[in-house]
């Protein structure tokens, strides 16, 4: 659309085309609002959604430390009675005991 100038072309305030553009604004300012409010509902439902996501990532983290901790300790328990065992079986061929 080509310039024109703001200067009264009909000796009124304003340019006789100027307040059709000026509803034309108007609505597409309306039209805006309602897109941005369509989206902040839409960037709120995804966040929401996230943090359940989030929410659940944790509590598996949380199950499977537990389980990986369980494991090491029983490894570590079973590492220090083969050690035990192993000096038992050393004590009793060496007759220490």
């Amino acid at each position: 659309m080509p310039d024109l100038p703001v200067e009264p072309a009909s000796g009124g305030r304003y340019p006789a085309d100027m307040e059709t553009r000026v509803a034309l604004l108007e609505q597409i300012a309306q039209t805006n609002a309602g897109t941005f409010a369509r989206v902040e509902r839409q960037m709120e439902a995804m966040a929401a959604e996230n943090r359940a996501a989030l929410r659940s990532l944790s509590e598996q983290q949380r199950a499977d430390f537990r389980w990986l901790l369980g494991i090491m300790l029983v490894g570590f328990g079973l590492m220090l009675g083969s050690f035990g065992a192993t000096l038992g079986v050393m004590a009793h061929g060496f007759h220490w005991l």
